[in-house]
Protein backbone atom coordinates (compact mmCIF):
# COMPACT_ATOMS: atom_id res chain seq x y z
CA UNK A 1 0.00 0.00 0.00
CA UNK A 2 1.74 3.24 -0.93
CA UNK A 3 2.27 6.19 1.61
CA UNK A 4 -0.14 9.13 1.71
CA UNK A 5 1.11 12.86 1.42
CA UNK A 6 2.02 13.94 5.21
CA UNK A 7 3.19 16.77 6.75
CA UNK A 8 6.17 16.27 8.93
CA UNK A 9 7.13 17.67 12.47
CA UNK A 10 10.85 18.55 11.67
CA UNK A 11 12.13 22.44 11.35
CA UNK A 12 13.46 22.16 8.07
CA UNK A 13 10.36 21.15 6.68
CA UNK A 14 8.50 23.46 8.85
CA UNK A 15 10.80 26.23 7.63
CA UNK A 16 9.35 25.04 4.12
CA UNK A 17 5.91 25.47 5.12
CA UNK A 18 5.89 28.94 6.22
CA UNK A 19 7.65 29.79 3.25
CA UNK A 20 10.74 31.44 5.34
CA UNK A 21 13.26 30.04 3.14
CA UNK A 22 16.27 32.17 3.98
CA UNK A 23 15.82 30.06 7.58
CA UNK A 24 15.72 27.35 5.35
CA UNK A 25 18.61 27.37 3.91
CA UNK A 26 20.44 28.87 6.72
CA UNK A 27 19.71 25.98 8.77
CA UNK A 28 20.08 23.25 5.92
CA UNK A 29 23.63 23.92 5.85
CA UNK A 30 24.44 23.36 9.25
CA UNK A 31 22.24 19.92 9.15
CA UNK A 32 23.47 16.43 8.15
CA UNK A 33 22.49 14.16 7.72
CA UNK A 34 19.67 16.33 6.08
CA UNK A 35 15.62 14.97 6.86
CA UNK A 36 13.77 13.05 4.07
CA UNK A 37 11.07 14.95 2.58
CA UNK A 38 9.62 11.84 0.83
CA UNK A 39 5.48 11.70 0.50
CA UNK A 40 5.90 15.60 2.00
CA UNK A 41 3.09 18.35 1.00
CA UNK A 42 4.30 21.13 -0.68
CA UNK A 43 1.32 22.38 -2.07
CA UNK A 44 0.70 25.68 -3.22
CA UNK A 45 3.77 27.06 -1.45
CA UNK A 46 6.19 29.55 -2.74
CA UNK A 47 9.34 27.79 -2.57
CA UNK A 48 11.29 30.30 -4.89
CA UNK A 49 15.28 30.80 -3.93
CA UNK A 50 14.98 26.83 -1.87
CA UNK A 51 18.39 25.10 -2.09
CA UNK A 52 17.60 21.63 -3.33
CA UNK A 53 20.61 20.03 -3.66
CA UNK A 54 20.58 16.96 -1.65
CA UNK A 55 17.14 17.17 -0.93
CA UNK A 56 15.10 13.87 -0.83
CA UNK A 57 11.87 14.91 -2.53
CA UNK A 58 10.59 11.53 -3.73
CA UNK A 59 6.99 11.24 -4.62
CA UNK A 60 6.64 14.74 -2.72
CA UNK A 61 3.07 16.43 -4.00
CA UNK A 62 3.89 20.09 -5.21
CA UNK A 63 0.26 20.90 -6.64
CA UNK A 64 0.02 24.75 -7.42
CA UNK A 65 3.61 25.63 -5.77
CA UNK A 66 5.73 28.63 -7.03
CA UNK A 67 9.28 26.83 -7.48
CA UNK A 68 10.71 29.30 -10.44
CA UNK A 69 14.20 28.73 -10.25
CA UNK A 70 14.98 25.98 -8.41
CA UNK A 71 17.70 24.20 -9.03
CA UNK A 72 16.76 20.82 -8.45
CA UNK A 73 19.30 18.95 -10.41
CA UNK A 74 20.74 17.72 -7.16
CA UNK A 75 17.62 16.56 -5.68
CA UNK A 76 15.81 13.61 -5.70
CA UNK A 77 12.07 13.70 -7.69
CA UNK A 78 11.05 10.10 -8.52
CA UNK A 79 7.48 9.87 -7.79
CA UNK A 80 7.34 13.93 -7.11
CA UNK A 81 4.02 15.62 -8.53
CA UNK A 82 4.28 19.06 -10.24
CA UNK A 83 0.80 19.72 -11.28
CA UNK A 84 -0.15 23.19 -12.02
CA UNK A 85 3.17 24.88 -10.81
CA UNK A 86 5.67 27.26 -11.56
CA UNK A 87 8.64 25.85 -13.00
CA UNK A 88 10.08 29.20 -14.84
CA UNK A 89 13.40 28.47 -15.08
CA UNK A 90 14.01 25.55 -12.85
CA UNK A 91 16.53 23.07 -13.43
CA UNK A 92 15.81 19.04 -13.46
CA UNK A 93 17.75 16.11 -12.88
CA UNK A 94 19.35 15.04 -16.10
CA UNK A 95 17.20 11.41 -15.64
CA UNK A 96 14.30 13.05 -15.90
CA UNK A 97 13.03 13.77 -19.43
CA UNK A 98 11.51 17.05 -20.63
CA UNK A 99 7.93 14.99 -21.50
CA UNK A 100 7.60 13.64 -17.98
CA UNK A 101 7.76 17.05 -16.60
CA UNK A 102 5.33 18.25 -18.98
CA UNK A 103 3.18 15.36 -18.27
CA UNK A 104 3.35 16.23 -14.43
CA UNK A 105 2.88 19.77 -14.80
CA UNK A 106 0.11 19.50 -17.10
CA UNK A 107 -1.73 16.31 -16.05
CA UNK A 108 -0.51 15.57 -12.30
CA UNK A 109 1.26 12.09 -13.30
CA UNK A 110 4.41 11.40 -11.21
CA UNK A 111 7.55 12.19 -12.36
CA UNK A 112 9.73 8.96 -13.99
CA UNK A 113 13.09 9.11 -13.60
CA UNK A 114 15.20 7.29 -16.12
CA UNK A 115 18.11 4.54 -14.52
Amino acid sequence: MPEQIKIIDDPLYQSLRSENITAFNNAKAKTSPLPSFEYCDFRGLDLRGMDASGLDLRSAYFRGADLRGIDFRDAQLEGASIAGTKISGCYFPKNLKSDEIVMSLNHGTRLRTDV
